[in-house]
């Protein structure tokens, strides 16, 4: 099922989005509201709303969004970095945190900073976690896994580039668009081979497949639980395919992933 979270006449609640519509429409797409949280179990209550009537919000709340760089050997290489280190080996997953303020939702503003000249887009599969986990073994990683959202790991590229830390880079207000909704059917299997696709203005600038991931989304969350609890509604970011480039002021940015969605949003001068 389809999970959105969502703002209406002043209130926010979950709701699964039911019916059909053409890509980048919500047309005939109507919320059945959940009486309580997707984190547990729950019903649907039956009153629907049609989904062009409230403001979709970011689906989750996280209170971490944990991001893997690197992860696609093609854009590893045009960024001009390595798979290996120094002595051959191949390097460990490059982890780092966006916090919670940097989320924002589908249809909502990406501010872009002041201190930077040169914001990418970064099309990216995200997992939502659906439960409390540490040291989760590679068997049980499917059991942790709420579902699927898409997200953009927008990032001041220059600042990346001149900073050590990609806190401010990867970090800044808007810099972690998610959405449109959590997909809960597509299991581990259908998740190492699907499509993800950016767009800038209508153009196509990034298509690829979640098949061509260095390290599966298993050992992404087998490395990372080593280290910390994810709770849920925390999301882990797997990483981007070729084709990152800036975005301006003005632009159109969207994310497409195969069987989940459109998150669509523009970008504006921060105020």
């Amino acid at each position: 099922m389809r999970i959105a979270r969502f703002s209406i006449d002043g209130n926010v609640a979950f709701g699964v989005v039911e019916g059909e519509a053409p890509p980048g429409s919500t047309e005939g797409l109507v919320l059945n509201i959940i009486k309580g949280i997707p984190f547990a179990d729950f019903e649907l209550s039956g009153t629907r709303v049609p989904l062009d009537k409230v403001r979709l919000l970011p689906p989750v709340l996280p209170n971490k969004v944990v991001a893997i760089g690197r992860n696609y050997a093609e854009h590893v290489a045009e960024l001009g970095n390595a798979l290996v280190d120094d002595q051959g080996r191949p390097d460990a997953p490059v982890a780092f945190f966006k916090p919670s303020t940097s989320v924002t939702g589908p249809g909502d503003p990406i501010e872009y900073p002041s201190f930077s000249q040169e914001v990418h887009y970064e099309a990216e599969l995200a997992v939502v976690i659906g439960r409390m986990c540490r040291e989760v073994p590679r068997e049980r990683v499917a059991d942790v896994i709420l579902g699927y959202t898409c997200a953009n790991d927008v990032t001041a590229r220059d600042v990346q580039k001149r900073e050590k830390q990609w806190a401010r880079a990867k970090g800044f207000d808007s810099a972690c668009p998610l959405g449109p909704w959590v997909e809960t059917d597509i299991d581990l299997a259908r998740a190492a081979d699907l499509t993800i696709q950016c767009t800038v203005n209508g153009e196509q600038r990034q298509l690829g497949r979640t098949a061509d991931m260095i390290r599966p989304i298993e050992d992404l969350i087998v490395h990372i639980t080593e280290a910390m609890t994810l709770l849920p509604g925390d999301v882990v970011l797997t990483g981007t395919p070729a084709g990152v480039g800036p975005l301006n002021v003005g632009d159109e940015v969207a994310v497409t992933i195969e069987g989940i969605g459109t998150l669509t949003n523009k970008v504006i001068k921060r105020g």
